[in-house]
């Protein structure tokens, strides 16, 4: 069985997707463990990791996903566990999660330090596992080389079966060749993969927006797996003088529109075009027939007691995490990881 900690230089390279992508590849047996959870989630008076419960959920996996991660915040876990019994729970965590499985999926928090006054950073977590690594890294060709000279530099990988990087998000994979490679190569470090960006990973399903928004969904429910590509704030009127700016708002596809409730006029020239989802600000129900067009229509409405500002600017901040509804996406993760990185050498199969 490998054991494979899967990590990242700092927040939102990726590491999720190349998990998912990289066991719906390998058609294999897998489990997975985070052991310093981060995407902390509450539910029926239960703690487990948003990355936990998408895997167990994804690959159908028979552990509960709290069990799959040692704790959450570094003072709780000072207090509750010492060196010693820290690293037992860790071995035992992976023994148990690993059994009958080909492959061990640990994934690292947010960067290589995060864990670290805790000792569950991924460099500490691969050495006391004796577990491959993989460090996942995005962004600009120079973010790319900062991120890996500070890897070969100043951190201590002496004694850890370090497998590779993967660039992950990459924008134009004919500039990375021409003008990352060669210099990496300098580093002695291999590449596993490159994984090109595709936009379609970063649309917000709207199942997912109204889970982040705690929306209460009034109509439209048979549309909750649209997805959002784009985002309009509905505060013009539609009356002529604006009608050239709402033509080309109103022509985009698979759009999102905040607006009041008691906007009518944008609610119904909304209903009328390609529109995923409303957002219904200051907690104001539309009328009656409005919301029977679009049940009818199986656009989701969705009610939330922000005024339209507020609301928009938490929809912007919302990271887009895969979902085990998003079947597109994890196809598409799939495909992505499957054709740009070499999964024999990532987990030394």
């Amino acid at each position: 069985m490998t054991r494979l900690v899967v990590a990242s230089m700092g927040p939102g390279a990726g590491k999720t997707m190349v998990i998912v992508g990289a066991a719906k590849a390998l058609k294999t047996e897998v489990g997975y463990m985070k052991p310093f959870g981060e995407r902390l989630v509450y539910l029926k008076k239960r703690l487990w990791d948003y990355d936990a419960a998408l895997m167990t959920s994804v690959f159908g996996l028979k552990e509960y996903p709290e069990e799959m991660t040692i704790g959450f915040g570094q003072s709780k876990l000072r207090y509750m566990y010492d060196e010693a019994t820290r690293r037992k729970k860790l071995a035992d965590m992976a023994a148990r999660l690993g059994k009958d499985r080909n492959v061990l999926f640990i994934e690292g928090g947010a960067g290589l330090r995060h864990g670290g006054s805790v000792g569950l950073d991924p460099i500490s977590v691969a050495r006391a596992l004796q577990a491959r690594l993989v460090i996942v890294t995005a962004g600009n060709e120079d973010s790319v080389m900062d991120d890996l000279t500070f890897l070969r530099n100043h951190i201590d990988l002496k004694g850890i079966d370090f497998s590779g990087v993967i660039l992950n998000k990459v924008q134009s994979m004919d500039d990375f060749k021409e003008g990352c490679l060669p210099g990496i190569k300098e580093l002695g470090m291999n590449v596993l993969g490159m994984v090109p960006f595709d936009k379609e990973l970063t649309h917000l399903s709207v199942r997912f927006l109204a889970e982040r928004l705690f929306a209460r969904v009034i109509a439209g429910e048979s549309g909750m797996d649209r997805p959002i590509k784009h985002v309009f704030v509905g505060a013009m009127s539609a009356d002529p003088a604006h009608r050239n700016t709402l033509s080309n708002i109103l022509n985009k596809e698979n759009k999102l529109i905040i607006t009041s409730g008691d906007r009518t006029d944008m609610i119904l020239t909304a209903l009328e075009s390609d529109t995923s989802c409303i957002v219904l600000t200051n907690n104001v129900l539309p009328p009656a027939n409005l919301i029977a067009k679009a049940q009818d229509a199986g656009v989701p409405m969705l009610l939330v007691p922000q005024d339209t500002y507020q609301a928009a600017t938490q929809i912007d901040d919302i990271e887009p995490l895969l979902m085990k509804q998003d079947t597109g996406k994890l196809a598409l993760a799939e495909k992505l990881v499957r054709d740009n990185v070499d999964i024999g050498r990532m987990t030394g199969a």
